[in-house]
This record gives C-alpha cells, sequence and structure tokens, in this order.
C-alpha cells in the first residue's frame, strides 16, 4: 500500500462542556489514500460532518492527532490551515453557493485566479460535463448542472483531496446520480482522492471504500472489490 494521503489517530470532538457537552467524534481511527473514493456513510448526528470538516481544516479536533501527508493538522495554527486548504482541499457542499450574476465559467474562475496552477475554466467545466453551458447563468441551470458547476469549480485549483458533504441532498434522484457519475469521471480522471458523506447507502456502489459511522464512532469498513476489478481491468 502507498503511503496515505490522511491519517487520524484516536480522533475526538466534543462541543460546549459539562452536561450539554455533545460528543461528535468518540476516537476515529483512518488512512485515506491517494486516488481513492471513498464514501463515509451513517445516520443525521453520527459525525460524519464533523470529521470531514477536521480533514479540510475547517475544524480542529478536542483531542487526537490527524496528518496530511506527515503535516499535523490537529496542531496547525490559522494561517496554516488557510494554506493547506487553499492549496490542497476542494470542497463540495449540498448546496452550490454560486454567485447568481456570473456565468458558469466565471464562477469557476474566481478560484482559478487565486490558484497555484490551475486547470482553465473551460477544461474544469468539459471534465463535468457542461463545456457547452460555459456562459450560463445560474438562474439558466438546473439544480444538477448548478452542482456540477461547483464540483468544476472545486477541482479547478487542482487539489490533491476533494471533500464532498452531501452533494446530492439537495437533488432528486435521476440528477444525483448524473452529478455522481461527473464526481467518478474527476476521481478516474485526475486521481484526486475523493470522499463523500451521505446517508444515501446506494452511492456506495460507486466507492473504492465504505467507512460506516454511529455515534461518532467507525463501526464498519468494506472494500468494493467489483469497482477496484474494474479500474484494474481498465488500466
Amino acid at each position: 500500500m502507498p503511503e496515505p494521503i490522511f491519517r487520524a489517530c484516536d480522533l475526538t470532538k466534543v462541543y460546549g462542556v459539562g452536561e450539554v457537552a455533545v460528543h461528535a467524534l468518540r476516537g476515529i481511527d483512518l488512512a485515506l489514500y491517494p486516488g481513492e473514493f471513498v464514501v463515509i456513510l451513517g445516520p443525521s448526528g453520527c459525525g460524519k460532518s464533523t470529521l470531514l470538516n477536521i480533514l479540510g481544516g475547517l475544524d480542529v479536533p478536542s483531542g487526537g492527532q490527524v496528518w496530511y501527508h506527515g503535516q499535523e493538522l490537529s496542531k496547525a495554527d490559522d494561517a496554516a490551515l488557510t494554506r493547506f486548504r487553499r492549496e490542497h482541499v476542494g470542497f463540495v457542499f449540498q448546496f452550490y453557493n454560486l454567485i447568481p450574476s456570473l456565468t458558469a465559467r466565471e464562477n469557476v474562475a474566481i478560484v482559478t485566479e487565486i490558484a497555484r496552477d490551475p486547470m482553465p475554466p473551460e477544461e474544469a467545466l468539459a471534465l463535468v460535463g457542461l463545456g457547452e453551458r460555459l456562459d450560463h447563468f445560474p438562474a439558466q441551470m438546473s439544480g444538477g448542472e448548478q452542482q456540477r458547476v461547483a464540483i468544476a469549480r472545486a477541482i479547478a485549483k487542482r487539489p490533491v483531496v476533494l471533500l464532498c458533504d452531501e452533494p446530492t441532498g439537495a437533488l432528486d434522484s435521476a440528477t444525483g446520480v448524473r452529478v455522481l457519475q461527473a464526481l467518478e469521471h474527476v476521481n478516474a480522471t485526475l486521481g484526486t482522492t475523493t470522499v463523500i458523506i451521505t446517508h444515501n447507502a446506494d452511492i456506495a456502489r460507486m466507492a473504492h471504500r465504505v467507512l460506516t459511522l454511529g455515534d461518532g464512532r467507525v463501526v464498519g469498513e468494506a472494500r468494493n472489490a467489483e469497482r477496484i476489478r474494474a479500474e484494474a481491468l481498465r488500466w
């Protein structure tokens, strides 16, 4: 096995104190590897979003350690976490957060203007199947298309890691499938380590590996042999 991109050891997160304390994470151990497509499953309130936020440098743990390529994020200050997010991580959230007055191309270009080695907005949009929608505004696009613009914006800075928080949560099932296919294509084409958190078990069929969370702990792990075998045959 290659060296992990992320490694977490006994990760905990507590919100509040005393009788009102909420234990969101209760000793998470995990490793994420280059190029993996990982789905993290679990019901609402099990700690999925908290874990994703800590991996992405949006939050810090209450205890334990998390490393990214040997850099201990759990000890990083705000400036270091900001650099980490800017240079290494792309985020896709449930809601698209596009600027209504900008076209698809312009929404993606916002990120390319601050990235070190960005891909052209046109290339990023083509990767998610929107090469013919470059100059359309969000109001002229469906929800699935807007989410694919958000994915293009996230990948345009060529992140090492793509973290997705319920990316199909606001979409109908058919539209959600197209968004997931776009994420799968990005993972296969760019080799971007991709992590999706969801409560939808059907999404797990697309993953190399599935982690199941319950009450702030990893309670299950499974590998998708069919997906791994199909990729090995393709290469």
